[in-house]
């Protein structure tokens, strides 16, 4: 295989990265158009439309939406029946994911002014959620408890997951997972008709507020054609990693965390920086060694040909310049020390610090959420987490002296507007002071 060595220095290194981090979100008109029909169809059919669909796409023969539920009794078995080490593991990881997110609840607050004016700020869960699971042979437990939690914690009253089980194929370490996580409803349905359903109701599935977690083009693009109607968590492109080098790292450790990322899929990106031109080709003579023993060889071997990179910084300066600029989704900082490099880091999705943090830990059971802006969005994005799901009111009570000061205010904003019943509604509540 051939990854891409690029040099800071290098006049062409600007063009050349920018190329390397082009990425096109979801676009593509046949399946917009499909997705269209489905939402449509679901809109005006409800259950039909969506049992039709679901017999179609996922090779199921059911008759109503109640054949498609999950009920209570099948999670409990699920727990009970997966093997002890995996149950073990999934509840751990629950617990420490809950105990980070219980650090994120925000409560409301109030401020009394010196006329009495009352202002603040009320904060309230949503109502209802829906998740998305990618199901089938695949199994994402660590997606159930890195969307479902943090919801869970911050008071959403009803969480509702969609799984497709094509052939009938359903992961009992996912049905655990939502056990664990304190999923209320699972339906197996899956694809843009799980969303559509979610999104706009139908005579079984009530309609919710917000959709949250990942999918396949398909879900993707129903995702955002639905945003507005209902509120989406974000449309996430390939999973990313960057790796900051210091060349003290043992070269597999760090060939090893490059091929975490490279192996979810052919698009997936892995670049490593370093200012060690040797320890750059060490780390590329790892890569050869190892990934011939790799399950998933030939999906790694294509994420590292097509967007992979080993990148000479010139110096530390440098090399934070580049983590802004990328603003990677997950970046690790193996270095002696992490810490003088955090103040500067204005964009990253998740930092690990030190050269014992791998990225896998956070993918399953550090506690922050794994969920985290891709394809350069940690710019202007973060990490799903409790705040997701909860609304901000604002609280405005005037007294009677507030309201003669405020109305003065507001009558000459509102007439500069040319607005006046929003001036007269104010001047009913000032005072006259003759």
């Amino acid at each position: 295989m051939s990854i891409c060595r690029l040099d800071t220095s290098a006049s062409t290194f600007n063009l050349e990265l920018d190329n390397l981090l082009a990425w096109e979100s979801v676009s593509d008109p046949h399946v917009a158009e499909t997705v269209a029909t489905i939402i449509h169809d679901v809109r005006s059919s409800g259950d039909k439309a969506v049992i039709e669909y679901t017999n179609r796409f996922d090779r199921r023969q059911v008759a109503s939406i109640t054949e498609l539920r999950v009920t209570a009794d099948a999670l409990q078995e699920a727990l009970n029946t997966i093997p002890a080490e995996q149950r073990e593991a999934l509840e751990i990881a629950a617990e420490r994911v809950k105990r980070y997110h219980e650090h994120q609840r925000q409560d409301s607050w109030q401020f009394t002014e010196d006329d009495g004016t009352v202002l603040g700020q009320k904060i309230t869960a949503m109502d209802r959620v829906g998740l998305y699971v990618p199901g089938g042979k695949a199994s994402y437990p660590s997606s159930v408890l890195m969307n479902a939690i943090p919801a869970k914690v911050a008071g959403v009253a009803q969480v509702v997951m969609v799984v497709p089980a094509p052939d009938n194929e359903l992961s009992p370490m996912v049905l655990a997972a939502a056990a664990i996580a304190g999923v209320d409803e699972i339906y197996t349905i899956g694809g843009a008709q799980a969303i559509a359903a979610l999104a706009y109701g139908t005579d079984t599935i009530t309609k919710v507020d917000k959709i949250v977690g990942p999918g396949n083009i398909y879900v993707a693009t129903a995702k955002r054609a639905v945003f507005g109607q209902v509120a989406i968590d974000m449309i996430a492109g390939p999973s990313e990693i960057l790796v900051v080098c210091d060349g003290k790292t043992d070269p597999d450790w760090i060939a090893m965390d490059l091929f975490s990322q490279a192996e979810h899929d052919e698009q997936a990106q892995a670049i490593l920086i370093s200012t060690d031109k040797t320890f750059l080709e060490q780390v590329e003579k790892s890569i050869e060694k190892l990934l011939p023993d790799m399950s998933r060889k030939e999906i790694i071997r294509q994420s590292l040909d097509n967007r992979g990179a080993l990148i000479q910084a010139k110096d530390k300066q440098d090399v934070i310049n580049l983590i802004n600029r990328i603003a990677p989704e997950h970046l690790e900082l193996s270095v002696a020390d992490p810490e003088s490099y955090v103040d500067d880091i204005r964009h990253a999705g998740a930092i690990f610090m030190g050269r014992y943090t791998s990225e896998a830990l956070g993918d399953y059971c550090a506690g922050p959420n794994h969920v985290l802006p891709t394809s350069g969005t940690a710019r202007f994005s973060s990490p799903l987490g409790v705040y997701d799901f909860q609304k901000r009111s604002s609280i405005i009570h005037c007294s009677a002296e507030g309201a003669n000061t405020l109305g003065k205010i507001a009558s000459v904003l509102a007439r500069g507007e040319s607005l006046e019943a929003h001036a007269r509604s104010a001047e009913y509540r000032v005072k006259d002071d003759k």
